[in-house]
């Protein structure tokens, strides 16, 4: 008999849950995290009582009531709407695309004449078969708003020129005809009461958890304390790179003290001039209306992601999603190891889906036991 059923590595969402529910039902399980704290990237820390949001911006939305009936049992959630504001060449411009960004872009004050500039535009560029990025928006969203707001954010989100990006990063690109700045359109939407810190400590109220401990620093030891291992870093680096490293963009998080209430007015402004190094700064206080003579922001930073640096964003193009293929036909494979979320599974997901995706390993095990 050995130790643990479980040793889950990672302590974010997926395998927080995970632990939760199997403790729930008997099972003995083990978290181990190399950072110094719980939450993986959605942590947050209590700082001049304001709740920063360490590893990016989170906002929790979704359609699944499933979803939001659970997560809800662990925190209040308040009715927090993300309306973030665009800045190019210090011209305001509210997101996601709509009749108060085409008002503020050509003047413009109904829906026809919105439509009649965009559709001009787009037939000016004649595109027939988009063949990058830049191609694919300018035929959404024509060439004004690509040139704006698309471009140079876009740039620097991912290392490269929009065309010599992929179309499917923006299939499609979310354009309103009405005056709605809510960036999200589904039914619930919100931000933890206290912070995303609060929901994990719950979640592991009755778990062991061992912080500052790398799987990989005693691969055969971790494996061996428990029945099962849940996985939820890097695929490619549990099997050594065998098929070579899949690549990700990095983000560099650069946080400031301000000693005044408010700093920006809104909790995420997008920068998409390319001259500016960083995407957005976040002011963290805005998500909770938190109390506090102070402010705190965030600049964020997109850069190449180098082994030991943090991967945020997988690069689901054709070249990596083949390696990736090759780590997936070893996993299945695997009896005794359960991979779940972002970085195991090689795709971004939305926090819901991470939290479907654990609830349904979950009863998956339980069926199989």
């Amino acid at each position: 008999m050995k130790k643990y059923d479980y040793l889950i590595v990672g302590s974010g969402l997926f395998g927080s849950i995970f632990a939760h529910e199997m403790n729930k039902n008997g099972k003995k399980c083990l978290i181990i995290e190399k950072r110094s704290h719980i939450g993986g990237n959605v942590f947050t820390e209590n700082v001049e009582n304001i709740n920063v949001h360490k590893y990016g911006a989170h906002i929790f939305h979704t359609n699944d009531k499933e979803v939001w009936d659970y997560i809800q049992e662990f925190t209040d959630f308040n009715r927090y709407t993300n309306s973030p504001v665009a800045i190019y060449k210090d011209e305001l411009y509210n997101l996601p695309f709509n009749m108060n960004t085409f008002h503020q872009m050509w003047s413009i004050k109904t829906p026809e004449e919105a439509k009649k500039i965009i559709e001009s535009q787009k037939k000016e560029a004649n595109i027939k078969t988009p063949k990058n990025l830049e191609e694919q928006a300018i035929s959404l969203v024509g060439k004004d708003i690509y040139e704006k707001l698309v471009k140079g954010y876009t740039e620097k989100q991912w290392g490269k020129k929009c065309s010599e990006l992929p179309t499917f990063i923006i299939k499609r690109l979310p354009v309103r005809f009405t005056y709605d700045n809510n960036y999200f359109n589904d039914l619930y939407q919100g931000i933890p009461v206290g912070g995303y810190t609060k929901i994990i400590e719950k979640l592991l109220e009755r778990i062991e958890v061992k912080l500052n401990t790398d799987f990989f620093d005693d691969k055969e030891k971790w494996e061996d304390i428990a029945e099962k291992v849940v996985y939820t870093g890097m695929i490619d680096q549990y099997y050594d790179y065998c098929f070579g490293e899949l690549e990700y963009r990095s983000l560099e998080f650069k946080s400031e003290t301000k000693n005044i209430e408010n700093y920006q007015g809104n909790a995420v402004i997008n920068y998409t001039e390319s001259e500016i190094p960083y995407t957005r700064i976040i002011e963290h206080k805005h998500f909770e209306n938190s109390d506090s003579p102070k402010t705190i922001i965030t600049k964020e930073y997109p850069i190449e992601w180098k082994k030991g640096y943090e991967a945020y964003y997988p690069i689901n193009d054709e070249k990596n999603s083949e390696v990736f293929e090759k780590y997936q036909k070893l996993g299945e494979k695997e009896k005794n190891v359960i991979f779940g979320g972002r970085l195991a599974l090689y795709k971004y997901y939305d926090m819901w889906e991470v939290i479907k995706k654990s609830l349904k390993a979950v009863k998956s095990e339980l069926n199989n036991l």
